[in-house]
């Protein structure tokens, strides 16, 4: 287990007193599969049996748990004891938004992305991404969803600069929408948080923030502010509601 580097930081934002883990799932994999059916739910057991590849089912097992288990030392619970739900969402009012500790008392955000998992907590509100680079080819057809100014950054580089540039904005843009609770049921394009080796301010206060990962891949996390409350309402059901218009 690896505690990941907080890279640097827009300017004019404080520090957040946040614990980010990037990890390689396959050093986990044995330790996350012998503790998973007494640790995690039935609603997390169930999610890793209907993903149908195992690395999926991998990098599942490893960040619930290790998430778990992250929680319960904060909390001074016993890791199966931590109860999870979804706060509602944003977008739509649906019981699908933001994933919260039912009870207060930390924040959290999962990502992962082939051998890779990434994890964090904090005491306000946050969200993290990681991605791999893509190839230009995704690039050029995806730029455009990007803020207007971001693309315009992109277009200013060479060709081979833009993937490694994309990816940062993408891991930042991820991370805030994940944070806020909308996901991508909020337009990527409608804020601007950068493309270069420094993150811009987020809106609303949110602090930025790239996460070190290996080459290949880009990461980030974003924190609310500290006047944030956190999420007003916190609920069991954890299903998609049938005419939800979010992507969650």
């Amino acid at each position: 287990m690896t505690s990941a580097l907080l890279g640097p930081r827009a300017p004019g934002t404080a520090a957040r007193a946040v614990t980010v883990r990037l990890v390689e799932a396959e050093t986990l994999a044995d330790w996350a599969g012998r503790l998973a059916p007494r640790l995690l739910d039935a609603g997390e057991l169930r999610r890793a049996q209907e993903l149908r590849r195992p690395g999926d089912r991998r990098n599942h097992l490893v960040a619930r748990v290790l998430l778990r288990t992250l929680l319960g030392d904060l909390l001074g619970l016993a890791p199966e004891a931590v109860r999870l739900g979804r706060d509602v969402c944003p977008c739509c009012g649906g019981p699908h938004g933001r994933p919260v500790v039912l009870g207060g008392g930390a924040h959290f955000s999962l990502s992962h992305t082939g051998p890779l998992v990434l994890l964090g907590i904090g005491p306000v509100p946050l969200g993290v991404d990681v991605e791999r680079v893509p190839d230009a080819a995704t690039v050029a057809e995806t730029a455009s969803a990007l803020h207007p100014r971001e693309g315009a950054e992109l277009a200013a580089l060479d060709e081979a600069s833009r993937p490694v540039a994309f990816a940062r904005a993408w891991t930042r843009k991820e991370a805030y929408l994940k944070g806020i609770g909308t996901g991508l049921g909020r337009s990527a394009a409608l804020d601007y948080l950068g493309t270069g080796p420094v993150p811009a301010a987020g809106p609303d206060g949110w602090a930025l923030a790239d996460v070190s990962a290996p080459e290949g891949y880009a990461a980030a996390v974003a924190t609310a502010p500290d006047r944030s409350r956190g999420p007003s309402v916190a609920v069991r059901d954890r299903r998609r509601t049938a005419n939800s218009p979010c992507p969650q």
